[in-house]
């Protein structure tokens, strides 16, 4: 399985997830059986709140589902459209989540679960 990953900064494997998929400052694609990954540069990180590319951002890479910390309303719905799915990962790193998701233990959002906005620091969200 192929999962595009928002995190704070590349620490491979042990990278920590960032809070909100649109405001990360890079993604990690890991593959899940290889465990291989490739690191990919946010260049849309400061788009207005609503106007995240989420499939931009994947650019064209073949995905099978997202795991992030939070995500917008937009974003959770250009990837169900494509076809990807999205897991909430409520922190914890890159290697934390890949073991939760093998156990069943990360929830797919849906659009209660969605991001209602920022907090200031741009990498929370202010959903319950």
């Amino acid at each position: 399985m192929k999962l595009f990953i928002p995190v704070t900064e590349e620490k491979g494997l042990q990278s920590p997830i960032h809070g909100h998929f649109g405001s990360a400052p890079i993604f990690l694609c890991v593959d899940t059986e290889s465990k291989t990954f490739e690191t990919v540069h946010n260049d849309d990180k400061a788009h207005a709140p609503g106007a995240c590319n989420p499939l931009k951002a994947i650019g064209g890479r073949a995905v099978d589902a997202v795991v992030a910390g939070g995500i917008g309303m937009g974003a959770l719905t250009g990837f169900r459209k494509a076809g990807i799915r999205v897991f909430h990962a409520g922190g914890g790193t890159v290697a934390d989540a890949l073991s939760a998701l093998a156990s069943g233990g990360l929830p797919e959002l849906d659009r209660q679960a969605s991001c209602a906005g920022h907090d200031a620091g741009g990498g929370g969200c202010a959903h319950s």
